[in-house]
């Protein structure tokens, strides 16, 4: 198969010919129809996640057709229109045994502890336990966009987040997740101010949901600004890019006893941000982290695309070839484009 291949951190990857996967006992093989880029790919690539050993295939925001399966796999065959949560479970371990797939204890990454997407075939492991089945409605690239990040995104407000109408939210990073975050919070019915330092991107948060804007060059201070618009602070603040200020800030704006959410990653050097722990204590604040979703969750997500109240199809700036995608992975740290971009050539 053709894939997507990097033999060094940091070098730009090449597209080779390689091996095709076989399926094991309790998994399938996928013939990728869609893969979105993340940034989380870019991190991997540069060698900030010590799960990714070399050689290595990136790619974890899948859509595609079973192309064949293991002989203990008994929900899934050939042909079946699929996508999966980019953590995936074992469903044996005492985490998957209460419903937490997401931190499983044995847990498989493709694009990270495996060989990923970012190829015309994916092996995937625990396909009972992770595979979700894709509505005749709902086309490959915008299944595929909603990856790791639509996905943890909603988990994050919904669940994490616990977001209720006509509370205030604060998004700090306009990429594809807090781009997210705004749709899913103002679907939700809340008041949503997106911070980021571009104004094409502000301007993409508008048109998704957000009710207010910060660009966060042009602000002196933006924990200031937030407060001002929210009458006070956040309810909920979510840092969606992952950097020592936006954690700090999305902090720091909240209201008595708001809610902090990080999803963004903060690797590498970056691991140990600073937090204002006076005013977590002061204002009895909570800091939470929200890491994937699980498989059997994606029922009440795909419920709402299918009635209208997101549209996911929006936040999708472009779609390019496999072999377009090592200079666009190269470039991902320069947050040039907006909205997320999508392989569906291969």
């Amino acid at each position: 198969m053709k894939a997507v291949i990097y033999h060094e951190f940091a070098k730009l990857p090449t597209i080779e010919d390689v091996p095709d996967p076989t399926p094991e006992d309790h998994g399938v093989v996928l013939r990728v129809r869609a893969t979105g880029m993340c940034r989380s790919d870019w991190h991997g690539w540069m060698g900030h996640d010590p799960d990714v050993t070399l050689p290595h295939v990136p790619g974890h925001e899948i859509a595609g057709v079973v192309e064949s399966v293991g002989k203990d796999v008994t929900r899934w065959k050939a042909g079946d229109r699929v996508t999966l949560p980019f953590v995936c479970g074992c469903g044996a371990c005492p985490q998957c045994a209460a419903g937490d797939h997401q931190v499983c204890d044995a847990q498989f990454q493709p694009g990270f502890t495996h060989w990923g997407s970012f190829a015309e075939f994916v092996a995937i492991k625990y396909a009972d336990v992770n595979l979700v089945g894709l509505p005749d409605n709902l086309d490959f690239v915008t299944a595929a966009s909603l990856g790791c990040r639509f996905v943890t995104s909603f988990r994050a407000v919904v669940d994490q987040g616990q977001v209720s109408a006509g509370q205030w939210v604060a998004i700090h990073g306009c990429g594809g997740v807090g781009l997210s975050a705004i749709m899913i919070a103002d679907a939700l019915g809340a008041n949503v101010v997106a911070v980021d330092i571009a104004d094409d991107k502000l301007e993409l948060a508008r048109s998704v949901g957000a009710m207010a804007t910060v660009n966060a060059t042009g602000s002196k201070d933006v924990v200031e600004a937030v407060q001002s618009i929210t009458g006070g602070g956040a309810h909920l603040s979510m840092d969606a890019l992952g950097s020592p200020t936006t954690c700090f800030n999305s902090v720091a704006n909240l209201r008595k006893r708001g809610k902090h959410v990080q999803v963004g990653l903060l690797l590498a050097d970056h691991k140990h941000p600073p937090l204002p722990m006076d005013k977590v204590i002061a204002h009895e604040l909570e800091i939470l982290g929200s890491h994937g979703i699980q498989a059997y969750k994606y029922s009440a997500l795909l419920a709402m695309i299918n009635s209208g109240k997101l549209n996911p199809q929006k936040l999708i700036g472009k779609t390019i070839s496999l072999d377009e995608s090592p200079e666009e992975l190269a470039n991902m740290n320069n947050f040039a484009n907006t909205g997320v971009t999508v392989i569906d050539r291969f």
